[in-house]
């Protein structure tokens, strides 16, 4: 976890971070790769932008898929009665880095770079208390959560194809706010190579070794009826995100056979293919069971007690992203239009999921994210005037 007691000034972020460039000092690189890169005939394409304005903010549903670099960060505003300018300040900024136009980002072209901002129950209270998103996340078993790692007022979530640009990236928003915020958390994560799950689509394989993110709300349809919020209208546009960091052991995973790996999620390990048959997309089947009474489908398999139709709930927009530090593990984020579902699938996890005997929660937070804005409406205009 880091915390940053004191906010660097845009001097220092000068300073240290075109040290960093000019030296090397790049997350994630190694010699090797430098070395290839040297000797690379020419440089990798530069991805798509991704367009920073309309109805939905960036970094949810587009680009598809999702890129593989993440960093969450996680702060606090001094005054709350600031959330306003500040935020709109931050959506400025936020058009100047994904356009190009910003100093700040020392001359890096911003790709398919995307900044996804919300905002916390506190201050989402101030605009009213019966708002999608007022609501805290409340206390799940398995978890070993410090204070400054539970909840926040401000979520910056920056991806790119290109890893340099997210601490480039944090680093002017960061700036940008000043003294306005104190950062509680942040976490650096990634996503695995992407596979085929049909219908065009692509999902990850997490840590374990697994396809993570078949099911969601996919479809235009299911977005709007289980993504994307349509009232009160200062919110409508904008989505419910929970954020869960999670150590995993891994070892103790590994130790079992791939038979016993794959009842603890349901699914083939090779192929995602439910264990009760059929193709990567199938619906699991989970009343099947073997000629001796067995459900194919483990009663306590994550498929099963995480299945929307099992707990009664809409579909949750998932991504999983591996950290190595300040442990192995993963950076779970959902998107939903109910808090509901997230609250109520986990409930029904606790009881009996497979999957949690491996994982600890250490860090925590909900938070709305806005709707989308532009150059005449900025971000967060609508909630906090």
């Amino acid at each position: 976890m880091h915390r940053a007691d004191q906010h660097p000034s845009r001097r220092t972020f000068l300073d240290v971070t075109g040290a960093m460039v000019a030296g090397g000092m790049i997350a994630g690189c190694t010699s090797d790769s430098a070395q290839q890169g040297r000797n690379a005939p020419s440089a990798a394409a530069t991805p798509a932008p991704v367009p920073a304005t309309g109805r939905h903010q960036a970094g949810i549903t587009l680009p598809q898929p999702a890129q593989p670099n993440l960093l969450a960060v996680v702060a606090d505003l001094a005054t709350p009665t600031t959330a306003g300018p500040l935020l709109a300040e931050l959506g400025q900024a936020v058009l100047a880095l994904i356009s190009g136009t910003d100093p700040r980002l020392l001359g890096l072209p911003p790709g398919d770079l995307t900044v996804t901002v919300g905002v916390g129950p506190r201050l989402v209270r101030t605009a009213g208390a019966a708002l999608p998103g007022a609501a805290d996340l409340p206390r799940f078993s398995r978890e070993r959560i410090a204070p400054p790692a539970r909840g926040g007022d401000l979520l910056m979530q920056i991806c790119a194809g290109d890893p340099l640009l997210l601490p480039v990236a944090a680093a002017a928003l960061l700036d940008q706010a000043g003294d306005r915020i104190h950062e509680r958390w942040r976490q650096s994560a990634r996503r695995g190579t992407n596979v085929p799950v049909g219908n065009g689509l692509t999902a990850p394989r997490n840590p374990l070794g697994f396809i993570d993110g078949i099911v969601g709300p996919h479809t235009t349809a299911e977005q709007q009826r289980d993504l994307w919020l349509a009232g009160p209208p200062a919110v409508a546009g904008g989505t419910l995100a929970v954020l869960r960091r999670m150590e995993l052991d891994l070892p103790r995973f590994a130790a079992l056979s791939v038979a016993e790996q794959e009842a603890v999620f349901g699914r083939r390990r090779a192929t995602g293919v439910p264990l009760s048959g059929g193709t990567v997309a199938t619906n699991p089947e989970l009343g099947a069971k073997t000629p001796d009474g067995r459900y194919l489908v483990p009663a306590d398999a994550h498929v099963r007690r995480a299945n929307p139709a099992v707990v009664g709930t809409g579909l949750m927009l998932r991504r999983s992203y591996s950290t190595d530090e300040p442990a192995p593990g993963l950076l779970f984020i959902s998107f939903q239009n109910d808090l509901r579902t997230f609250t109520a699938t986990l409930t029904h996890m606790d009881a009996s999921d497979a999957l949690l005997r491996f994982t600890t929660t250490t860090a925590s937070a909900t938070f709305l994210i806005l709707p989308g804005f532009d150059r005449q409406h900025p971000l967060g205009y609508r909630l906090f005037g």
